[in-house]
């Protein structure tokens, strides 16, 4: 079957330890050269990019040409949830295999970008509190942004978010590290890319991990009542941090 073939392909692929480590980093949604990814899966330049061709091929990455550079990124949202749900898979439902944490871990758990969209922590705390001002609704089979979900976008956004047939509007994914939901689709790629143009959050020393910046302690509790620092605490708080939004 061509399916089948297909599948086999891409398994292969995706199984190799240095096109799985340049994948992974990829998914942190920022387009990076052969040299930073081959740094990423400490492997050579050059059989970094004989990875990459093959990737390419297969059309899971692209590449754009920028002056003297060239730039990969993941292909589509389709390539990310594929991949998203492979890590998922590999974090929650295979045998757990011993790995000294690290500082670096810890901030990938607290918050982080997965693709287009924010995980960790922090991406499952703003779908928490989107529920919880009733302006999404998330289930197992799927999301719904609610009527004053969509007012409430259209003025964090500045414009109403446009559904589109390439891609669901607004999906629940499987956190790796928290076990619960954060916002993925158009609506949580719009939610990410908000927060980096307001300046709330920014990238953690050019890696996947994020920071909430001062300005976003103060817009994440403006906009949705959300306390970061009872999302940052040590487990056993996390129910303080949605506070009434009239709270001072």
């Amino acid at each position: 079957m061509v399916a089948a073939a297909n599948l086999v392909e891409v398994a292969a692929l995706v199984g190799d330890t240095a096109r799985a480590s340049a994948l992974a980093v990829l998914m942190g949604g920022q387009a990076l050269t052969a040299t930073e990814l081959a740094a990423a899966a400490r492997v050579g330049k050059s059989t970094m990019s004989e990875h990459l061709a093959r990737l390419e091929g297969a059309g899971l990455i692209r590449s754009t040409v920028q002056g003297r550079f060239k730039y990969f990124r993941i292909e589509s949202p389709r390539v990310a949830s594929m991949l998203e749900s492979i890590i998922a898979v590999a974090a929650i439902d295979t045998p757990p295999r011993y790995r000294p944490k690290s500082a670096d871990d810890e901030a990938l758990r607290m918050a982080r970008t997965c693709y287009d969209h924010l995980a960790g922590r922090l991406g499952v705390a703003l779908a928490d509190a989107l529920v919880a001002q009733g302006f999404v609704e998330l289930s197992d089979d799927g999301g719904l942004v609610t009527g004053i979900g969509i007012d409430f976008f259209a003025t964090l956004f500045g414009d109403r978010p446009a559904r589109s047939a390439k891609r669901v509007f607004c999906r629940p994914c499987l956190d790796w590290s928290e076990r619960r939901y954060h916002i993925a689709g158009t609506i949580g790629a719009r939610l990410c890319r908000a927060a980096f143009d307001k300046g709330w959050i920014a990238r953690h020393d050019g890696s996947r991990a994020i920071e909430v910046t001062p300005t976003g302690r103060r817009g994440l509790r403006t906009a949705l009542g959300l306390d970061i620092e009872s999302v940052f605490a040590p487990a056993g708080r996390a129910a303080a941090a949605i506070v009434p939004q009239n709270a001072s």
